[in-house]
């Protein structure tokens, strides 16, 4: 796999956990990686009480965390940045335009930093900074002005055009406005150290190395690396002492002039994209309608999740999604899982080449530990201690196949795919034996509700993907999340004077923690089964009507999107991410579990709350943002350790737009079902370009909340 994030750190799944008097130490590792899993994560452990240890199912890839003593306080700030993104290639920029070497600053490769300082002068001076914003997930444009004019006026002569590429180009484009001809001297500062992007956030990535003339350009190389740029036209004059590429260009009155920088590690050719491939994955969706913030959104997303798709390069067929850059640029399974998911609608290339991923990093083996799907520890904030994403992943994994079939993934990859799916349900059975909760797989862990949910799912799209090809266990799947359904409706409910809530966890002597947090919308995401059902969920009628009116209440709903923990909460902390701040998946699945279970009041609130922050960040979602309480003419304040763009969030923006058409497909039926949501809280929408089936889908749902069909495979039906 893309080895992208070169420091890991064996605990977080999450990017970071800023707060406290200091950065908490290391999770613990034992085992070995398992061959053919990725690095999936950057950052220090999120959490802030020492870790039991873990076993070897459960444990991240072998990672060797640096010392505690020199990790800093915070990390470089980022949420300020123009990333442009093209894994595996991408560059971080300022508003300034100028790449002066400091903090993140620069052109990246796999995860190395090939250069990290592109400075430019024209007749001695830096143009000013004019402006400054993306073009495209892999691109920015950069413009400043200069007077090289000795006349008096303000009016500047020449415009300064640089157009930066995430492929590891950048062209600098120099136009007049002169009424004579022009010859300018341009120079351009060039440097590099070289260091990999954790020892960059860690602070320790160390001086300029120096650099040699070769070629066109300039050359540096360490014991770690070596990296070039090359110029077109050749400079007139290199200097590899200070780093510097010299021109005199002339420009004719009115015209231009551009040269053009390819930054290359040594030896290696320009950045291959997968997004960028003719093959890509992803069908390119439109929506159209009454709002222009979710034909942006949708835009957006869609170019995000291009330039976040890598390859497995001994399988090259198969895609999956990074987490997010620029931390997070490795595979997380249990992230890449819900991602693929939510791009469904997409079609289901993506969904098939993440599955086939992550079934060759299944366990084998006898043991109790056979069938998970590894994956490192998350924070789960300070009520509870961290959450296992193997377990997560574990289930999610035949949860997503059984899905995946329904939208029109072929039998042939669905059979495929199969036998990892039963050996997940089979750890699943194995691992609950007797009892009725799956807990936590390691001693003294609590039951988690949300964990509960996602093994009720499992268990149900399961059993019906079981059924489907006549293979045993469904049965006993089913008799057991009934067991679980009616245990969970007793044992989970904290009954209060405002009606009650669900708990987050029971701890291992039966006390339940009571504190509301987004972990819950997990209780509305039951799945779909055939024929457009949706599948049971945990709470029974009353339970849920309660559940959604805490979701939609202003102590969850901070305007912007759905808070991780209530703001009357002990320990909220709106920055907290897990404990206060806006993450947009949970948002996302919040909605598509409110609508579906026909609260779309609340539904629609949160849909409206995350298009008008998507508005303020550009229509560029980051994964999480602060959960303060929305104000008039306010703007959500970033995360500084958000990932931005990130999967999760992109992916998020393909479901909370989908989700207005309420579509239920069953290709192996060969119909679909629409559930609109009948409140219209966007308007007229016309989704176009969707996948249904292999084959593309449209609908158009009206101002009064009515879906019609526009496009779709000529043997689907509508179903009622």
């Amino acid at each position: 796999m893309h080895q992208l994030t070169p420091l890991s750190i064996a605990a977080a799944d999450d990017p970071s956990a800023h707060g406290g008097s200091g950065p908490p130490p290391p999770v613990e590792t034992a085992g070995a990686r398992k061959p053919g899993l990725p690095r999936g994560a950057i950052g220090w452990a999120p959490f802030r009480r020492a870790a039991p240890a873990r076993s070897p199912a459960v444990s991240p890839p072998h990672t060797a965390p640096l010392p505690t003593s020199r990790r800093p306080l915070n990390l470089p700030p980022a949420h300020t940045a123009l990333i442009c993104v093209a894994l595996p290639g991408f560059v971080i920029s300022t508003e300034q335009g100028q790449l002066t070497g400091r903090g993140l600053e620069g052109f990246y490769r796999a995860g190395r930093r090939v250069l990290s300082r592109c400075q430019v002068r024209v007749a001695g001076h830096e143009p000013l900074a004019v402006q400054a914003r993306m073009t495209g997930a892999d691109r920015a444009r950069f413009v400043g002005t200069l007077r090289t004019s000795t006349c008096v006026g303000p009016d500047p002569d020449v415009i300064v055009e640089r157009t930066r590429d995430a492929d590891g180009t950048e062209r600098i484009t120099l136009h007049s406005a002169a009424l004579r001809p022009l010859r300018l001297p341009v120079e351009v500062a060039l440097g590099t150290d070289l260091a990999d992007l954790g020892a960059i956030a860690n602070g320790s990535a160390g001086h300029e190395l120096p650099a040699s003339v070769h070629d066109s350009g300039l050359r540096w190389s360490c014991a770690t690396g070596k990296s070039s740029v090359t110029a077109d036209p050749p400079p007139h004059d290199a200097l590899a002492s200070a780093g510097l590429l010299r021109w005199e260009l002339e420009l004719p009155p009115g015209g231009s002039t551009t040269v053009e920088l390819r930054v290359r590690p040594d030896g290696a050719g320009p950045v291959r994209a997968v997004g960028r491939a003719a093959t890509s994955p992803l069908a390119h969706a439109r929506v159209v309608g009454d709002s222009p913030g979710a034909q942006a959104l949708l835009r957006t997303s869609i170019e995000d999740l291009q330039s976040l798709l890598l390859r497995d390069p001994a399988h090259p067929v198969d895609m999956h999604l990074a987490v997010g850059v620029p931390w997070r640029c490795g595979l997380a399974p249990a992230e890449a899982l819900a991602a693929a998911r939510m791009t469904l609608p997409l079609g289901t290339r993506l969904t098939a080449g993440t599955l086939r991923t992550l079934a060759r990093t299944q366990l084998g083996g006898p043991g109790a530990q056979s069938g998970m799907i590894p994956g490192p520890r998350r924070d789960a904030g300070m009520h509870l201690p961290p959450a296992c994403t193997g377990t997560e992943a574990t289930l999610a994994f035949p949860a997503l196949l059984a899905e995946a079939r329904r939208w029109g993934l072929s039998e042939h990859e669905t059979r495929e795919l199969l036998p990892a799916a039963e050996r997940c349900l089979t750890w699943l059975r194995t691992t609950v034996g007797d009892g009725t909760y799956l807990r936590d797989p390691y001693p003294g862990g609590p039951v988690r509700c949300e964990t509960q949910a996602y093994a009720h799912r499992a268990a149900l799209l399961g059993a019906d993907l079981l059924d489907a090809y006549d293979r045993p266990g469904g049965a006993g799947l089913r008799q057991w999340a009934q067991a679980l359904r009616t245990a969970f409706r007793a044992d989970f409910w904290v009954d209060d004077l405002g009606g009650g809530r669900p708990a987050t966890a029971r701890t291992p002597d039966g006390r339940l923690v009571p504190h509301l947090g987004a972990a819950a919308v997990h209780l509305l995401d039951t799945g779909l089964l055939g024929e457009g059902r949706q599948a049971p969920g945990l709470l029974d009628k009353v339970q849920t009507e309660q559940l959604a009116r805490l979701l939609g209440g202003p102590a969850m709903d901070s305007g912007w999107g759905l808070r991780g923990l209530g703001a009357k909460e002990p320990g909220y902390n709106s920055f907290g991410h897990r404990t206060g701040a806006v993450r947009v998946q949970e948002t996302a699945v919040a909605v598509a579990g409110l609508t579906a279970a026909g609260y779309e009041k609340e539904a629609g609130a949160l849909l409206r709350g995350v298009l008008a922050a998507a508005e303020t960040f550009g229509h560029r979602l980051p994964e999480m943002y602060a959960g303060e309480q929305r104000t008039d003419g306010g703007a959500p304040l970033p995360h500084p350790a958000a990932c931005r763009p990130a999967a999760t969030a992109a992916a998020a923006g393909v479901l909370l737009l989908t989700a207005l058409a309420g579509i239920r497909p069953d290709a192996p039926a060969g119909t679909v079902t629409l559930r609109p949501m009948g409140s219209a809280p966007l308007g007229e929408v016309v989704l176009t370009g969707l996948r249904v089936a292999d084959a593309p889908f449209s609908v158009r749902v009206s101002r009064l909340g009515l879906a019609m069909v526009e496009e779709a495979a000529d043997h689907l039906q509508l179903a009622g």
